[in-house]
C-alpha cells in the first residue's frame, strides 16, 4: 500500500508531545493502515514492541474491551514503566464513554495516545469538554491524485480519467479492477457508512435531547443522492426540503438539517461556506456541498455523463484541503470565485473549468478574478492544454499538472 507520507509526517511531528493525536476521516480512507505504518516507523526508530499497545475495535477479539472500564484496566496493566508507551485506539467511537479512558491515560506520564474515528461527532460533547486544548485533529482523506498514480503506476494523463471514475479509496487503487468489483466494494463502504457509522453517532447522541435520531435510512439516502447531484451548486436546507416535498416526501426543514448534519459528520459530504471577498465576512446562506470521493458519487448517482467542470471542482476542493488551506466559496459583487484558499494569512483565488478554448468561457472565468483589485495570487485551473500561461497576472494552469505537483511547487 502507498505510504501516506504527509499524514505520517504530521504524526511524527507530534510524537511524544503531550497532546492526543486524533485521526478522523471516512471509513476505509486508510486510517488503520496509517497507524500500522506509523507503528512500523516507531519500531524502526528503536521503540520496543512492548511499548506499543494497539487495539482495533473493528476486530472481534477486542469486543470485550468496548466496556470502557475493562479497556482502561487492559491498557493500565500494559503500560511500560520509565519508558514511553504508545497507545493506539482504532475506531474508538465504538466504546461508549471512551473519553473517560482517554482522559485518564492523558493524565499519566509516559503515555502517547493516538485515536481514530469515522464520525466527527466523536469530537463533540464530553470529549471536547474534557480535552479542550489537549488534542490535535488530523483529518484524513482518500488518496490524492498524485498518490493514486503512485499506487496504480499510471501516468498522470492516463490516471486522471480513472481517478475521476473510481475515486481514491486506497483499496480501489490497489485492486485488480473491474467495474463490477469496484461497484461492489464501494457499495459496501457506502452502506456501512450510512448504517453503521450513523448508528455509532446515535449511541453518542442518546443523551442529547436537542438532536433528533437518524431513523429513516431511505430519507438519508435520498438526501445523499440529491447532494451528489448538486455538487458545485449553492444549496440550502430549504432547497433540499422543497425538493423532497415535491418528490412526495413529507418532511420538515429541521429533520432535513439533522440528516444533512449526519452525512457531514460521517465525512461523506463536506459543506463549504461562502465568503464575501469585499466585505471580508462569511455568508451563512447557500453553502456548497462536496463529496469526499468521486467513486462513491458514481455509485450513489450512476450516470454516464456528469458535468465535467463540477467533478474537477470537487477534486480541486479536496486537494486544497490536503494542502492545509482553509477553503471558502468566494463572492465578489454579482460574481463568484470557485475557491478562496487561505494559508498563513495569505489568500489565493481559484477558478476551475474543464475548458477555456471558447472566448466566451475564457472571459467568464477570468472576469471575477479581474474585478478583484487586491494583490493576492489568482489562478484558473483547466483540463485543456491550449490556454495555460499568464494573463495580466492571472495564472492559467493545467489541472492535471497542478494536481501532480508537490505542495511547495503549487
Amino acid at each position: 500500500m502507498v505510504k501516506r507520507i504527509e499524514y505520517l509526517r504530521r504524526l511524527q511531528e507530534w510524537k511524544d508531545d503531550q497532546v492526543i493525536k486524533v485521526v478522523t476521516g471516512i471509513r476505509r480512507c486508510g486510517k488503520s493502515t496509517l497507524l500500522s505504518q506509523y507503528q512500523e516507523y516507531l519500531l524502526e526508530s528503536g521503540v520496543k514492541e512492548k511499548q506499543i499497545i494497539s487495539i482495533n475495535f473493528e476486530e472481534l477479539e477486542y469486543e470485550e474491551l468496548t466496556d470502557y472500564k475493562k479497556l482502561y484496566e487492559y491498557i493500565k496493566e500494559r503500560l511500560c514503566k520509565e519508558k514511553m508507551t504508545y497507545i493506539f485506539l482504532d475506531e474508538v467511537q465504538k466504546v461508549p464513554s471512551y473519553e473517560k479512558v482517554v482522559d485518564s491515560l492523558y493524565a499519566k506520564k509516559g503515555a502517547d495516545i493516538y485515536i481514530t474515528g469515522s464520525n466527527a461527532y466523536m469530537l463533540s460533547g464530553d470529549l471536547a469538554t474534557l480535552l479542550t486544548g489537549r488534542y490535535v485533529e488530523i483529518s484524513m482523506l482518500p488518496l490524492s491524485f498524485k498518490e493514486y498514480c503512485e499506487q496504480t503506476g499510471q501516468t498522470a494523463e492516463r490516471g486522471f480519467a480513472d481517478y475521476m471514475k473510481n475515486g481514491g479509496m486506497p483499496y480501489v487503487a490497489a485492486m485488480q479492477k473491474t467495474d463490477e468489483k469496484i461497484s461492489t466494494y464501494l457499495e459496501g463502504i457506502y452502506n456501512t457508512v450510512i448504517i453503521k457509522d450513523i448508528e455509532d453517532r446515535q449511541i453518542r447522541k442518546e443523551h442529547d435531547p436537542l438532536k433528533r435520531k437518524i431513523t429513516d435510512i431511505v430519507l438519508l439516502k435520498s438526501i445523499a443522492r440529491f447532494l451528489s447531484s448538486t455538487i458545485g451548486s449553492p444549496i440550502s436546507v430549504r432547497s433540499v426540503t422543497d425538493y423532497l416535498v415535491s418528490s412526495g416526501r413529507k418532511v420538515s426543514a429541521n429533520t432535513v438539517n439533522d440528516y444533512m448534519e449526519a452525512l457531514a459528520e460521517a465525512f461523506i459530504f463536506y459543506p463549504v461556506e461562502r465568503f464575501d471577498i469585499a466585505g471580508k465576512q462569511l455568508l451563512k446562506s447557500n453553502k456548497k456541498w462536496y463529496m469526499v470521493d468521486l467513486g462513491l458519487r458514481n455509485y450513489v448517482l450512476p450516470r454516464k455523463n456528469y458535468d465535467l467542470g463540477f467533478s474537477i471542482e470537487n477534486i480541486v476542493y479536496f486537494e486544497l484541503i490536503r494542502r492545509n488551506y482553509r477553503v471558502n466559496i468566494g463572492k465578489y459583487g454579482n460574481t463568484e470565485v470557485d475557491f478562496v484558499a487561505q494559508y498563513h494569512g495569505g489568500l489565493t483565488y481559484y477558478q476551475v473549468t474543464a475548458d477555456m478554448t471558447s472566448e466566451s468561457t475564457f472571459e467568464r472565468e477570468m472576469r471575477p478574478l479581474r474585478e478583484i483589485k487586491d494583490n493576492y495570487e489568482k489562478i484558473v485551473l483547466t483540463l485543456e492544454r491550449y490556454t495555460p500561461g499568464n494573463y495580466d497576472g492571472i495564472k492559467v494552469i493545467n489541472v492535471i499538472d497542478w494536481l501532480s505537483a508537490s505542495k511547495n511547487e503549487s
